[in-house]
């Protein structure tokens, strides 16, 4: 590919320490702190089976414009002048889709759609421009992501225009496009896949940015659960199913961070190729974390809502299907960094899935202290386990 943009080196240099998180990031992960709050509160607002598909199709919308930035930033500077412009930009872009998602099925379709589209493009144009010149075996990734995006774009856009139904199957075949197009290493006509070396980055830099995700999706719990029990009662059955809210969200803290988190950073950091390493663990599986911290969230807000009696099957399906996901997707994550298959995890989904038909004959605080319970029995025996049993390499 003949070279070609930007005169200006806007990359990160090789240096230690050069791909360490950096304010400008940190600054723009403010945007996604406001679109997990909007997800959740689909589900708050309306509790029903198309509302919950659209909550997950927008989280995974959420989560994969977010992530094509965190990938985008393993190789550009951010403490360059223009790659914070650029942040800037998707930061006033992603505000403006954050704001239309409650209405992303409705009446701002269209705002929504342009926005994620332009987020999608602007970002890989430049990063096609920043790579052109030293790069241009780099630069031709980008040119089969801009197909891709192009491509699922006019998806997204099509969609924005057609009635309800029309809308949703166009758009689940439009967000299909985008989450298939990174595992066939973006095969476009004429140009084929990319080669796996083309995808090294720094593993310490995304294992970070993944966590920092986390983290948010975390402080949505903390302000789901805050919110819900401030315009509460102050009685003895709040105060219990409040504490059932903040102890779940430090147990789900806990059972990625306690032990998951430093072994996944030591595991990629030390791979020799870390492209599909940084696809499988940091890019495709962390969903499933996210989703099930939302759904948790949500759950919590519920059973805050209406602590007493019996949860209805809507907030018991939220409690005990959150922490199967959460569980499933840790199992997953544990695997894809070279961990052992923990039996530990899949007993834990095993006993809340048992939980859950039985749930809506339960009291509410019962149901939401009962996987409390699980989940710091796998904590526990995770911990346990942890100090006897060799991580696998390779």
């Amino acid at each position: 590919m003949r070279a070609f943009g930007f005169a200006r080196d806007l990359l990160r240099s090789d240096s230690a320490g050069a791909h360490r998180v950096t304010y400008t990031e940190l600054f723009f992960d403010l945007v996604f702190v406001f679109a997990v709050t909007q997800v959740s509160h689909v589900l708050l607002h309306e509790q029903s089976a198309v509302a919950l598909l659209h909550a997950v199709m927008l989280a995974m919308v959420v989560w994969w414009v977010w992530m094509f930035t965190t990938w985008a930033s393993s190789w550009l500077d951010p403490e360059r002048g223009a790659v914070r412009g650029l942040f800037v930009v998707l930061m006033l872009l992603g505000l403006l889709l954050a704001s239309a998602i409650p209405e992303a099925f409705g009446d701002r379709a269209v705002l929504f759609a342009v926005c994620l589209v332009l987020m999608q493009l602007s970002r890989s144009v430049f990063t096609l421009l920043a790579f052109g010149r030293a790069h241009p075996e780099h630069a031709v990734n980008f040119v089969r992501i801009i197909v891709w995006h192009a491509l699922a774009g006019t998806l997204w856009m099509v969609g924005a225009f057609l009635p309800d139904e029309g809308r949703l199957v166009v758009w689940l075949i439009a967000l299909a496009v985008d989450y298939i197009g990174p595992r066939t290493r973006f095969w476009t006509p004429g140009l084929g896949s990319s080669a796996l070396a083309s995808w090294n980055i720094s593993g310490a830099h995304m294992a970070e940015r993944v966590s920092l995700f986390l983290i948010i999706a975390l402080g949505e719990s903390i302000v789901v659960t805050g919110a819900a029990f401030s315009t509460a009662p102050l009685d003895v059955v709040h105060l219990a199913a409040f504490l059932a809210a903040f102890a779940g969200t430090v147990l789900l803290w806990l059972l990625y961070f306690s032990h998951s988190q430093q072994s996944g950073s030591a595991y990629i950091e030390r791979a020799t190729e870390r492209g599909m390493i940084a696809q499988t663990a940091y890019t495709y599986i962390p969903l499933l974390l996210v989703l099930g911290i939302v759904l948790s969230a949500v759950g919590d807000g519920l059973v805050l809502q209406r602590p007493v009696g019996t949860p209805t099957s809507w907030t018991a399906g939220l409690l005990c299907g959150s922490a199967i996901v959460y569980l499933v997707g840790l199992l997953l994550f544990r695997r894809a960094t070279g961990m052992r298959w923990s039996l530990t995890l899949v007993a834990g989904a095993a006993v809340v899935a048992v939980l859950w038909p039985v749930a809506g004959l339960l009291p509410t605080a019962v149901v939401a202290w009962g996987v409390n319970v699980v989940l710091a029995l796998v904590l526990l025996t995770e911990s346990l386990t942890s100090r006897r049993t060799p991580t696998l390499t390779g």
